[in-house]
């Protein structure tokens, strides 16, 4: 059942160039050149952290005027609000997380912030929240309880749940970085909390490429085992070398058959059939002049075309033919033979 695309990307990926250990490299762009690079270049959605859409030091009159006026240039531009999700991790009462912080005020920040997310994604038309727990974990294990922690999560994911009946919650998960450890690391561990929320019909996955590498995982196999119990709901891909930081290198740069195996998997089970977009994030090369900064989303997209191409040609049934003989050595070959046509 071959999947239909729909492409994504969020404001951030089309970034100044600084890193932890260095200053910008090029000016920025403003939201609406950003907006009118989508248009360009054929994507449709727009992913938002909370603040990428409005200032939250706002009052809620202002925010909710800007909000409006967003809602309706998305709309004159024939763009959506893919998800909105809140930037948790940047304030300094999360300097130890949010809704898992030892620090009561912390929780009620986190939660706080949290249902304005929820109302920002209604003002801008869309009914899905992520959750990337970004500090939600520890630098040493006695840090926190986590098995208190692991109860939290689940309160806090109620709690969204409960303040609105419509909306869907997915969870990006990571293993680390910024935290030594976070807790619900992979796909598995937060489907497996998800099923215990007030309501698990509303919680599914967003799954990342360089995070599930992150954790020595392949994405394909993550996103065939979130694929198995109907719960892929969204998707970031890029590519990461090796297992360090959180790269968000060009989708397929790095290993073109581990990002075939992505795509020919969601392709082959519809992924995309229900309004689910193949959203990107990645991040532009340092070295990026300002006029060529945006390339890696364009270039992405089109090596995810490129390998849907290689996968709608695949001979399915040679293939069928070699996993029941087991000769996976040609099997290996056949792929790479295509790969390199």
């Amino acid at each position: 059942m071959a999947g239909t695309y729909r492409f994504s990307f969020g404001p951030w990926n089309i970034h100044e160039g600084a890193d932890p250990f260095g200053p910008v490299t090029r000016d920025p762009f403003s939201l609406r050149e950003k907006l009118d690079f989508a248009v360009r270049e054929g994507f449709s959605g727009i992913q938002f952290h909370d603040d990428d859409a409005v200032d939250i030091t706002l009052s809620l009159m202002e925010q909710n005027k800007h909000l409006k006026e967003l809602k309706a240039l998305l709309d004159d531009m024939g763009l959506e609000a893919e998800f909105v999700a809140p930037r948790l991790w940047e304030h300094p009462l999360t300097v130890d997380g949010g809704w898992t912080s030892n620090n009561l005020e912390s929780r009620r920040y986190a939660y706080d912030r949290s249902k304005r997310a929820v109302d920002i994604a209604n003002a801008l038309g869309t009914k899905r929240v992520v959750l990337w727990p970004a500090r939600e974990g520890t630098y040493i294990r006695e840090a926190k309880d986590s098995k208190v922690a692991v109860d939290r999560f689940i309160e806090y994911i109620d709690m969204l749940l409960d303040y609105d009946k419509d909306i869907r919650v997915l969870g990006e998960m990571k293993p680390n970085e910024p935290m030594d450890s976070t807790f619900c690391p992979t796909t598995g561990h937060f489907l497996a909390l998800a099923s215990r929320t007030v309501d698990p019909d509303r919680v599914g996955i967003l799954i990342e490429s360089a995070h599930a590498i992150l954790a020595n995982l392949e994405p394909s196999e993550e996103m065939g085992f979130a694929l198995s119990f109907g719960k892929l709901w969204g998707i970031h891909l890029n590519d990461q070398n090796n297992l360090k930081f959180d790269e968000d290198k060009t989708f397929g740069s790095v290993n073109l058959a581990r990002a075939f195996s992505q795509v020919y998997i969601l392709d082959k089970y519809g992924y995309g059939n229900d309004g689910e977009y193949v959203g990107l994030d990645i991040k532009a090369m340092r070295t990026q002049p300002r006029e060529t900064s945006m390339k890696h989303l364009a270039y992405s997209r089109k090596i995810f075309e490129m390998l849907l191409g290689k996968a709608r040609n695949c001979d399915e049934r040679y293939m069928e033919e070699l996993r029941q003989a087991g000769d996976y050595e040609e099997l290996s070959f056949y792929i790479t033979g295509l790969l390199m046509k």
